[in-house]
């Protein structure tokens, strides 16, 4: 028997064997995960990496492919994920002192991101509230929220308690200063 809700519709752009390696390009996709494409694209349009660049041309290519498909609105697209993950490794020499060679690995990634709508978005895009319903109840501005712990003791300093624990020696104190006249003036 068909399952009787349908599953919802999204888009995705994937981007295969970018030069770049997997750390840097999750810097810049943790930074748009969550937001709503619009959004996204204008915070990748600024931000000072490289690889932000590539990764605004995929969120692109994933909202024209959600407006190629005609199920989705293009006005209520969200990142619901995006993700990293590790191309193949190129590897190659580096020339080193005294004619031997280093190894050097030029990383890869494969890029995905996937948009969607947010739930309830056509509700949130028409504001209409059922006549003779109840205002909807806010929060009081003055609320308490969730409590913060204490915060933890630090732990001492490795080697700290070994210290204390010796009586070091005393010394005197020897005069501050390079001075080149011996005088003391």
């Amino acid at each position: 028997m068909p399952d009787p809700t349908p599953a919802p519709a999204h888009a995705k752009a994937i981007a295969r064997y970018v030069h770049v390696s997997p750390q840097k390009a999750r810097l810049v996709i943790d930074l748009i995960r969550g937001l709503k494409a619009e959004d996204a694209l204008h915070l990748l349009r600024f931000t000072r990496k490289r690889i932000a660049t590539d990764v605004a041309k995929l969120l692109q290519s994933a909202i024209a492919n959600a407006t190629d498909r005609g199920e989705l609105d293009v006005d209520a697209l969200v990142v619901t994920r995006a993700f990293v993950n590790e191309g193949p490794r190129r590897k190659g020499p580096r020339p080193a002192p005294m004619g031997r060679a280093y190894r050097v690995q030029h990383r890869s990634s494969h890029i995905e991101i996937h948009l969607g709508e947010r739930p309830g978005a056509a509700a949130l895009s028409r504001r209409v509230q059922a006549p003779g319903a109840p205002p909807a109840k806010r929060k009081p501005a003055g609320a308490a929220t969730k409590r913060k712990s204490a915060p933890r003791p630090r732990p001492a300093p490795r080697g700290a308690a070994s210290k204390s624990a010796k009586s070091a020696p005393t010394r005197a104190a020897k005069p501050k200063g390079g001075s080149k006249n011996k005088g003391g003036e």
